[in-house]
């Protein structure tokens, strides 16, 4: 691997100071005054490689407690449609996914469909607008959105008109509430500044760009390109449209990465100042996504030089002043995001963390997940039959889970410790009426090996996430992860730790 790293075996990054806020997921009453925590200094950052060794390097990513392996292959469209006609709620979150793209890009494990065929998204699209017709004849009342996420896919695989028609099928279904936010996630080669205008006249006030690297040999290995100087116009652009926030995607352990052509990304992205940056990394897993075959395993970092190049990002990108957030997410102080998880009003959903989005999340298009009260639902993945489901009047869910007790009470635990890296034992006793240290036990026993590796802290107060296991929170939540302490329980091949 060229180029060379003098890292020490153990490396302390500043971030933020948090005052958590703590509140219940999934409806339960808000507690009329919030405990607060104060630090007395500035937290660190730790990256210890002896610890990485010594932990397992797979697990999940809790964008969702249960995990959305864990749902039932069998679940009901009709329990949906009861869902919906109960629903009652002051806004709700909604996600559409696009999942076509002209072409593949060879890391890719996303729900996509490569093709240059546009018909295929006429097609489409006729059956979302009548999902999103058929969502809204099922309603009670007309419910706000107060977030709009398109994901994909590319969701500017489709033509301005097509895009405008369904954001339009979407506000004359639920209306918007006063705070509306629009995000849409874009790959550089499909929007032009001008473009994004139009974009902003829909209402898409945040943009997401998929960058992962702008090394042209990286780019050649995974077959996706696009230039600094593109990305530049059109965060520009952003700018000059007043737009909300842009966010920047990194993927590292890629093929053909170097420290120096990495390190080249990372100093052009920072020089672009999005208010957000994301830094994946790479799951290679060619068995189960068949573009990732096109990769060549010799080109790919080892493990260790996959670590060197997160390091080299998270030293990067704390002299620039991004906030670590968690898990792959930075952004600027004085983001939603870091305000939010300074204030303890941090979520955590399947777009990842969030500032502002409600519980509630109705989600259309194939594969597409969503979120109502205690129940998640999932549409089939297969093209096709969504689009028979649907156009023979129905809806397409396939897939999904209703929470029992359980579930919800270790899904606060798990929230709280992902988005506060603490969790206050009062404040959850107070929420569910029960005895943190008599209903888990058993998971404080387990934790005992990661306290005496330094991950967390226990105190009859509070579980607190140490320094050193900041990066490394997962496996602090994985104790409480009811599912993955049952053998006899399906489970998903994850993606890697750290």
């Amino acid at each position: 691997m060229a180029g060379s790293w003098a890292r020490p075996q153990r490396l302390t990054l500043l971030i933020q100071v948090k005052t958590p806020v703590f509140y219940p997921p999934y409806h339960l009453p808000m507690e009329t005054q919030a405990p607060t925590v104060a630090a007395a200094a500035k937290p660190a950052l730790v990256i210890d490689r002896e610890l990485l060794d010594a932990l397992p390097a797979f697990g999940p990513r809790y964008t969702s407690y249960p995990t959305a392996d864990r749902f039932a292959d069998a679940f009901p469209p009709a329990e949906y449609e009861s869902l919906l006609s109960g629903f009652d709620a002051p806004t709700t979150g909604v996600y559409v996914h696009i999942p076509f793209c002209k072409t593949v890009c060879y890391y890719c494990a996303c729900n996509k469909v490569i093709t240059a065929n546009y018909l295929k998204a006429e097609r489409y699209l006729r059956a979302l607008h009548q999902e999103i017709e058929r969502v809204g004849s099922l309603l009670p009342h007309r419910i706000p959105v107060s977030d709009l996420h398109f994901g994909g896919g590319t969701p500017t695989y489709l033509k301005d008109e097509d895009l405008a028609g369904v954001v339009r099928a979407l506000r004359d279904t639920f209306g918007w509430s006063a705070d509306f936010i629009g995000a849409i996630e874009l790959h550089p080669q499909t929007v032009s500044p001008t473009r994004l205008s139009a974009l902003a006249d829909m209402g898409f006030t945040r943009i997401s760009l998929g960058i992962q690297d702008f090394d042209p040999q990286v780019q050649d290995a995974v077959n996706r390109f696009q230039s600094v100087e593109e990305t530049a116009a059109l965060i520009e652009k952003a700018r000059t449209l007043g737009m909300r926030s842009t966010n920047i995607d990194l993927i590292y352990g890629l093929p053909k990465q170097t420290m120096e052509g990495f390190g080249r990304t990372l100093r052009a992205v920072i020089d672009l100042r999005p208010d957000r940056i994301a830094l994946y990394r790479y799951a290679h897993l060619p068995s189960r996504f068949k573009p990732q075959r096109q990769i060549i395993d010799a080109d790919l970092p080892t493990g260790n030089e996959s670590l060197d190049l997160m390091e080299m990002a998270l030293v990067r990108m704390a002299d620039a002043g991004y906030v670590y957030i968690g898990m792959d997410h930075f952004a600027l102080p004085d983001d939603e995001l870091a305000v939010a998880q300074r204030e303890g009003r941090l979520r955590r959903d399947f777009q990842g963390y969030t500032a502002r989005r409600p519980g509630d999340l109705i989600s259309f298009g194939v594969s597409a997940i969503g979120k109502i009260g205690n129940c998640y639902v999932q549409n089939t993945r297969e093209l096709m039959v969504y689009e028979k489901m649907i156009g023979d009047g129905g809806l397409a869910v396939t897939r999904g889970m209703r929470l029992n007790g359980d579930d919800a009470m270790r899904a606060d635990v798990i929230e709280r410790l992902m988005c506060d890296f603490e969790l206050d034992i009062a404040g959850w006793e107070r929420r569910w009426g029960r005895k943190f240290a008599t209903e888990y036990a058993d998971e404080l026993k387990r934790l005992d090996t990661l306290v005496r590796m330094g991950l967390v802290a226990v105190t009859p107060a509070a579980l607190r996430v140490t320094d050193a296991g900041r990066l490394l929170v997962r496996h602090v939540c994985q104790v409480f992860d009811a599912y993955l302490a049952n053998p006899a329980l399906r489970r998903a091949q994850y993606s890697r730790n750290h």
